[in-house]
């Protein structure tokens, strides 16, 4: 099994997840720099993880590492520039998602990398969660059959603000920042879409973007499905950080409730079980959900550099989900109209 040599952009909010988890993964890979803007958080997170190199340019980072890739953990606005670079160096390349703050930027990003002949993964957690990812395996096994409706849920109180709080001045936010993790789950459950009508909100009080919206999709094939998301739903117990969900299939289906609880229904009676994330030493009890998905995601991007395979969650694929957003955006402009989402 190679042994991969890797760089950090980025160390703000989310990034020591990051670092945690290719901490977990130090047999299959080594992180031999960290670089951020902020000369002090750069060190820090040297300082905090023993990483040898700190950098505050990318240019300089991939002048003088020698690297297989490099995990962008920015803000949208900073990716396309990020992974430029990168592409110009021919290192493979994770990226938080959003992958961009508009379609033109991703769109150009995805193209970049691919004429530099480089991986490109989105960090798209939300596919690799345990909980999900088990009920995806029970859809793909065929025991409740073809799926014709789908409902996937993120309805939360919780201050996303308080950690983040760029995100109550950005224009476009809730679509942008979590639909685009929920539409993307959809995605994987129910196929692609060919049409999108969306209603959104603004709930909070002193908020620049939406934070409540509710997308219906029309799938290839027939299947409808509904995505709801908010940090604005006041709840108890509230859900956070669990995306839930409800698929019916011609002979059955598969709920994900609170607490991880997973009932999966067929002619042949229902089934239940609780399909909790593994929990490190690093993590904490509000976040291990997320927090083990960052590894489990990582873990998938190192398989694919070992076997040389496409990311599940690769550029490409990812634009398939920003399109839903785009749709999403316009069609919430035009009042709830549908919309056709502008590829497939």
């Amino acid at each position: 099994m190679t042994s991969w040599n890797g760089a950090i952009v980025g160390c703000g909010f989310f990034a020591h997840n990051h670092l945690h988890g290719w901490g977990e993964l130090k047999e299959r890979c080594a992180i031999r720099a960290v670089c951020d803007i902020d000369g002090g958080k750069a060190q820090a997170a040297a300082d905090a993880f023993g990483i040898p190199n700190v950098y505050t340019n990318i240019e300089e980072l991939l002048a003088r590492e020698t690297l297989d890739f490099v995990d962008i953990v920015t803000t949208a606005p900073s990716h396309r520039a990020l992974v430029e670079a990168c592409a110009r160096r021919g290192v493979a390349t994770v990226v938080q998602k959003p992958l961009a703050p508009d379609w033109a930027d991703a769109s150009a990003l995805v193209a970049t990398m691919d004429r530099a002949g480089r991986p490109l993964m989105v960090h798209e957690n939300f596919r690799f969660q345990a909980p999900l990812s088990r009920a995806a395996d029970v859809l793909r096994s065929g025991v409740i059959g073809e799926a014709v409706w789908g409902q996937f849920s993120f309805r939360t109180g919780y201050d996303i603000y308080a950690g983040q709080p760029y995100l109550a001045e950005v224009e476009r936010f809730v679509l942008l920042d979590l639909a685009i993790h929920v539409l993307d789950i959809a995605r994987v459950f129910m196929g692609e879409a060919e049409t999108v009508a969306c209603r959104s909100q603004s709930v909070r009080p002193g908020i620049k973007g939406e934070d409540m919206a509710t997308v219906m999709l029309g799938h290839r094939g027939g299947a409808t499905s509904i995505v709801d998301v908010t940090y604005a739903s006041r709840q108890t117990p509230d859900p956070f950080p669990q995306t839930l969900l409800h698929v019916d299939g011609r002979q059955g289906s598969i709920r994900l409730d609170r607490e991880f609880h997973l009932t999966v229904t067929t002619p042949e009676g229902t089934t239940r079980e609780v399909v909790a994330p593994h929990a490190s030493a690093w993590m904490s009890p509000q976040w291990v959900l997320i927090q083990d998905s960052v590894v489990a995601t990582q873990r998938h991007w190192l398989d694919c550099l070992d076997g040389g395979a496409e990311p599940a969650t690769s550029g490409r694929d990812n634009l398939k989900t920003f399109a839903l957003v785009e749709a999403s955006y316009r069609s919430a402009a035009a009042g709830g109209s549908l919309v056709t989402p502008e590829v497939f």
